[in-house]
């Protein structure tokens, strides 16, 4: 596994207000599977952007769905926002997306010697099911087991 979690406490250094969720954060909840990526859901106003890119400068981050492989550094240009961002890093890969509803719903973990919002057990299985992807299938599959353990030893 890459230097997964060196991405997680950069943002969590650079006040970067976000949730983690993807396969990290089934992990968290009790799954076996492996994850290769960071995937969290932060609000990409061009505040966020800014600090996310000095967080990640040194990693020489660049947008992994450009063909040309645009520097993060670079694009998108100051003061502008945007939905979703799908980074590589000398760390590893990073996926942040928003969504403002996972945090109401957000529990806080402890992840790596940091305190975490992770998305909730509920909210992850749906998201997994949503993505109708045969791993997230699987996963949701495991994470509903999970919850159904959870619920008779009556946590």
């Amino acid at each position: 596994m890459h230097k997964l979690h060196e991405l997680l406490r950069r943002l969590a250094e650079a006040d970067v207000e976000f949730v983690l969720i993807g396969g990290y954060a089934a992990v968290i909840h009790g799954s076996a599977y492996v994850t290769n990526d960071v995937d969290v859901c932060a609000v990409l106003s061009p505040d966020n952007i800014e600090k996310i890119r000095k967080a990640l400068a040194d990693l020489k981050p660049v947008h992994r769905q450009s063909h040309r492989r645009l520097s993060f550094l670079e694009v998108p240009a100051p003061g502008q926002s945007l939905q979703n961002l799908y980074l590589e890093t000398t760390d590893g890969i990073i996926d942040i997306i928003t969504s403002v509803r996972l945090r109401e719903r957000a529990m806080r973990a402890d992840v790596f010697g940091m305190s975490c919002a992770v998305i909730s057990l509920e909210d992850l299985i749906a998201a997994k099911e949503a993505l109708g992807r045969e791993k997230d299938l699987l996963t949701a599959k495991e994470l509903r087991a999970i919850a159904g353990k959870r619920r008779l030893a009556g946590e």
